[in-house]
């Protein structure tokens, strides 16, 4: 599987963008989709997961009611709305891919749970 992300640049505090990852080599139907994001000096923290089938989604408490994640199947596109954003999250946004099956959600916010990552897109917020 390729993932391919794409969206990121600069926008001022309070705009928004919207990021879209496509996949390729593989139908995204039957995996997890996620987006992580790695800022300055850093970690690389989880921000969402969308489920296989679009109907499920978790948020990371920092992004909750900003952000938003949604998957079209038959383009195989994973997408990330963000609004109000913030000059902390400015970053390098990823995406990423598990073929795992698994309940809850803590699983799918450790990044050693997916199997496959884009190349990262980065994003920077002006105060």
């Amino acid at each position: 599987v390729q993932l391919q992300a794409s969206g990121g640049g600069l926008v001022q505090a309070g705009g928004s963008l919207r990021l879209s990852c496509v996949a390729s080599g593989r139908t995204l139907t039957r995996l997890l989709m996620g987006w992580f994001r790695q800022g300055p000096g850093k970690e690389r923290e989880f921000v969402a997961f969308v489920k296989w089938s679009g109907g499920s989604t978790y948020y990371a408490d920092s992004v909750k009611g900003r952000f938003t994640i949604s998957r079209d199947n038959a383009k195989n596109t994973v997408y990330l709305q963000m609004n109000s954003l913030k000059p902390e999250d400015t970053a390098v946004y990823y995406c990423a891919a598990s073929a795992a099956y698994q309940s809850g959600t803590s699983y799918f916010t450790r990044d050693d749970s997916y199997d496959y990552w884009g190349q990262g897109t980065l994003v920077t917020v002006s105060s």
